[in-house]
């Protein structure tokens, strides 16, 4: 990189990562936002002393594209964004930060992705990597940018990549050794427009891989199994429906992996601590990752055992008056908050509604009979789920003004023994800074609630 000129396009964390990386191995950099209202002084300041670095806001203007090497796009940018035509027309190459990382990376990667799932998967196979390895990193969509490591890597670093579909956009040569689909449900179709669009994205996490790497599918996802033929790669499934050839699956109480049709013993599956039979589908998928990276399977079993899941993700709060409360604020979709629900152990207040992603409610609010005694919405999509419950007969519903306000409602008509849980089936983008926001705050209204 050194000489490039390269724009990186958003001033967000991914974009800052970007940019740092770029100076670092001698690229002059255009950082580059729409926003005109951020502080240029304060973004400058970051990087004082780093290299050549030029902070615009506003317009993407013709004279820095007439420059550019190389056009980096951060995540939280649509493809489509109207500014991207100028670069489109000027046929400079549009690199994703996970390509750009890649660019510079010398790690074994396993890569995740998947509508749901990859942030328990990813949590866990970074768990295993830290067990078996000291030279490891977990990276991606996950919270810590993969370019603020890359250029550290070495031969012997293993890297846990949460990847999303926004990133697998603009990839080139992106290649990891294991790559995992874990399931294909609408999301973001605000962004995709067809789930077609998003599966395809999902899917271009392995057209780079060949004969020596490894992809790791979900069986019992028809829609990943209806895209797992004429894979380059080594397919390896995960199932609690079938023993595949290669990979790993249940068995009398038991998880197994085959390699080429040889049988080997990994652990019991009533020693798992996370709840679900998607938590079940995930450690398959952590085990299959991991296995299949090169990590002994006595680690793997450990890790699994001792491994108590993620913030956010159907994470036990507290029990108050025999009543349990659970933060779920990562299931930002449908599926996901099917999922949450279907892990309650006793009749559900359950507490949805945030930011329309052009989701579709209805499997979701299908999911309530028998199980949910109460609805409690609020957010932006509050009316559309309302209309929903009401077409599929269930009227259990309320509306209230802000997440405190659901908590307090939750608190005065849940009967002892009920669960209360906050699966949103929803972003948080309405209301909150993120998903991490939202649950903290649903946690901290939780504990100071009177026992």
């Amino acid at each position: 990189m050194v000489g490039k000129n390269v724009i990186v396009a958003g001033a967000g964390k991914s974009g800052v990562a970007a940019t740092g990386l770029l100076l670092r191995n001698g690229a002059s950099v255009t950082l580059f936002d729409s926003n005109t209202e951020l502080d240029k002084e304060k973004i400058l300041g970051d990087f004082a002393g780093a290299g050549k670095i030029n902070v615009l806001l506003g317009e993407l203007t013709d004279e820095v594209l007439e420059n550019a090497d190389i056009f980096i796009i951060s995540p939280g940018i649509p493809v489509d964004a109207p500014f991207m035509k100028k670069v489109y027309d000027k046929k400079i190459p549009v690199w994703s930060e996970i390509e750009l990382a890649y660019y510079f990376n010398k790690g074994k990667i396993a890569a995740i992705t998947g509508t749901n799932g990859k942030t328990t998967t990813t949590t866990l196979v970074g768990e295993i990597f830290k067990e078996y390895t000291k030279d490891n990193m977990v990276v991606g969509n996950i919270g810590l940018p993969y370019t603020r490591f890359a250029d550290a890597t070495t031969e012997d670093t293993f890297i846990a990549a949460e990847i999303s579909s926004f990133q697998l956009e603009t990839i080139h040569e992106f290649k990891p050794k294991v790559a995992a689909v874990l399931n294909l449900t609408p999301d973001h179709l605000n962004r995709h427009y067809t789930f077609e669009n998003y599966a395809a994205a999902k899917m271009r996490i392995t057209e780079n891989q060949d004969e020596d790497d490894y992809i790791v599918l979900n069986h019992d996802d028809p829609e990943v199994l209806k895209r797992a033929e004429g894979l380059k790669a080594k397919v390896c499934f995960f199932s609690h429906e079938i023993e595949p050839e290669n990979g790993a699956y249940t068995k009398d109480g038991k998880i197994y992996i085959k390699n080429d049709g040889v049988e080997e013993y990994i652990l019991d599956v009533d020693r798992i601590k996370i709840l679900g039979i998607h938590n079940l589908e995930n450690v398959l998928a952590a085990v299959c990752i991991s296995y299949f990276m090169g990590v002994p399977v006595d680690i793997i079993r450990d890790v699994v055992y001792s491994f108590k899941g993620v913030e956010h993700r159907i994470e036990f709060v507290r029990e108050v008056r025999d009543v349990r409360y659970y933060n779920d604020s990562k299931g930002t979709n449908p599926d996901a908050a099917i999922k949450a629900i279907q892990a309650m152990k006793s009749t559900t207040l359950l507490i949805g509604g945030g930011y329309d992603k052009d989701s579709d409610f209805d499997e979701w609010v299908d999911c309530f009979a028998g199980k949910v005694r109460y609805l409690v919405l609020i957010g932006a999509t509050s009316d559309k789920i309302m209309k929903c419950c009401k077409d599929h007969g269930f009227n259990q519903v309320v509306k209230v003004e802000t997440l405190e306000d659901a908590v307090s409602f939750c608190y005065a008509h849940a009967k002892p023994g009920d669960d209360v849980l906050l699966s949103p089936a929803c972003a948080s983008w309405d209301m909150f800074r993120s998903y991490e926001e939202r649950g903290n705050l649903f946690k901290l209204y939780v504990e100071s609630l009177e026992d």
